[in-house]
């Protein structure tokens, strides 16, 4: 059981981390005894720098699922949902370097960085019209000079590349770095970049599980929606080898933050939590009988 709970920096727990959390340990705690009866174990992980900074994807690669054969995580939304579709992304810093001279007395001595940033993004903007449907780029200005009258000897430029697996997003990283090189080149400027964490892998769903997640949710009073259509153009934190189950879409804003400490939202997340325990309990009954699909009653 997946228990993310990091606050985030102005907003709190806006993203629904305390809810996350609670409604994870609840559930650990509901089955670990029947789990340890039917031969199984659970375990209740927490999972910090989850918005960014690649935290479950160091945990995989340092061990700490290796003995898990199953991840399961919930997460708060304006609605229940079967399942969400993700995909991939990676986040790049882009510095521009030229040279500093004084716009009005001598602008033809200095090299704008600025404007090397300012061809660069506008280079991605015009790759925007070629790249897949499922796939996005989005990029600001991070730093752009200090006053007018000063050619600017620094551009700086934060980006997400996102695309539908990692096979592709490979190749529309590579492209959006000829882009932003591009726009260098025509500027006279130096551009050096820096892929920021590992990517964040696209979701592969295990949909026998999210169909037993849906039946232990109606059992308790939740109604999930069907899976939406195509691929959604977020991403998710959960990585490649982790298991999405329930709502995923949740705004990031303080209203929400107020949102989840009231009365009604501890009673949404004790239902989540006996969804997710009864889930998990037949889970590991019908593995160790291998031919039955017990009711839960």
């Amino acid at each position: 059981m997946l228990c993310e709970y990091d606050a985030l920096p102005g907003i709190s727990h806006a993203c629904g981390h305390n809810t996350i959390r609670a409604a994870g340990l609840g559930a650990g705690l509901a089955v670990a005894k029947v789990a340890r009866a039917l031969g199984g174990r659970v375990v209740s992980l927490g999972t910090p720098a989850e918005e960014g900074g690649g935290g479950k994807e160091f945990m995989i690669r340092r061990g700490a699922f290796d003995d898990i054969r199953l991840a399961v995580i919930v997460h708060p939304a304006d609605r229940d949902l079967r399942t969400m579709h993700t995909i991939a992304i990676q986040q790049l810093d882009v510095q521009n370097a030229g040279r500093a001279a004084h716009a009005a007395a001598g602008p033809h001595m200095g090299l704008k960085a600025l404007d090397a940033a300012v061809l660069g993004y506008n280079a991605v903007a015009a790759l925007r019209q070629h790249i897949r449907p499922e796939e996005r780029i989005h990029g600001i200005f991070a730093d752009g000079g200090d006053k007018p009258n000063i050619v600017p000897s620094k551009g700086a430029t934060e980006w997400y590349v996102r695309s539908g697996n990692m096979d592709s997003l490979q190749a529309l990283k590579a492209r959006v770095l000829d882009c932003l090189h591009s726009g260098a080149l025509s500027a006279g400027c130096e551009v050096h970049h820096k892929w920021i964490d590992p990517p964040f892998c696209n979701m592969i769903d295990n949909r026998p599980l999210l169909d037993l997640y849906v039946q232990n949710a109606m059992e308790v009073g939740r109604h999930p929606l069907p899976e939406m259509e195509g691929c959604d153009s977020r991403w998710t934190d959960r990585h490649g080898k982790c298991q999405l189950l329930g709502p995923r879409n949740s705004p990031h804003d303080q209203g929400v933050t107020r949102g989840h400490t009231d009365p009604h939202t501890r009673g949404r997340s004790a239902r989540r939590t006996r969804g997710r325990g009864s889930g998990r309990h037949r889970r590991c009954a019908d593995h160790g009988a291998h031919t039955r699909r017990l009711s839960g009653k």
